[in-house]
């Protein structure tokens, strides 16, 4: 069995006009979503074993918000180059090069990617991903090079504004 989180990063600044789409930050509203989300994925019991993250700024500042409520060390994050500017196939690929004795995988991702991939591994659709929406799901297999829609079994799909 393997479980794999897909979350979006959070909302991020416009502000700065001179920054590169790479370095742009989280605004405010992001910076209380993605602890919030954090959160309610640590009720949920998720402790991913590993977090791969987009080297951007606003979600590498996503995924150490979430991992630190999670209580996973957020220096033990994952930046995988592939996930900033990918589409589908990347992901995949990321995913499925997981090391083997990884069970449980959270990426940290950009929109329409993020949400594009769920809808390719998902039996269930999943409508755009807002900022800070993360998909869990499970596959009924030992590799991560046999995930697919086939064995996939949506564990929830959740948002900030759920809970506001």
């Amino acid at each position: 069995m393997k479980k794999l989180y897909i979350l979006r990063h959070a909302k991020s600044s416009w502000k700065y006009e001179n920054l590169s789409d790479h370095d742009r930050p989280l605004k405010k509203r992001g910076r209380k979503d993605a602890p919030l989300m954090g959160q309610e994925l640590a009720a949920r019991g998720v402790m991913p074993d590993l977090i791969i993250s987009s080297p951007a700024v606003r979600a590498l500042s996503t995924a150490t918000l979430v991992a630190h409520e999670m209580e996973y060390d957020p220096d033990n994050i994952r930046v995988d180059e592939r996930l900033y500017g990918a589409d589908t196939d990347d992901l995949l690929e990321v995913v499925q090069k997981a090391p083997a004795d990884i069970k449980s995988l959270m990426i940290v991702g950009h929109n329409e990617t993020i949400t594009e991939f769920a809808n390719l591994l998902s039996q269930e659709v999943i409508a755009r991903l807002p900022t800070t929406g993360v998909v869990g799901l499970s596959f009924d297999c030992d590799s991560w090079d046999e995930i697919g829609k086939e064995n996939a079994t949506l564990l929830f799909y959740d948002f900030p504004k759920n809970y506001k």
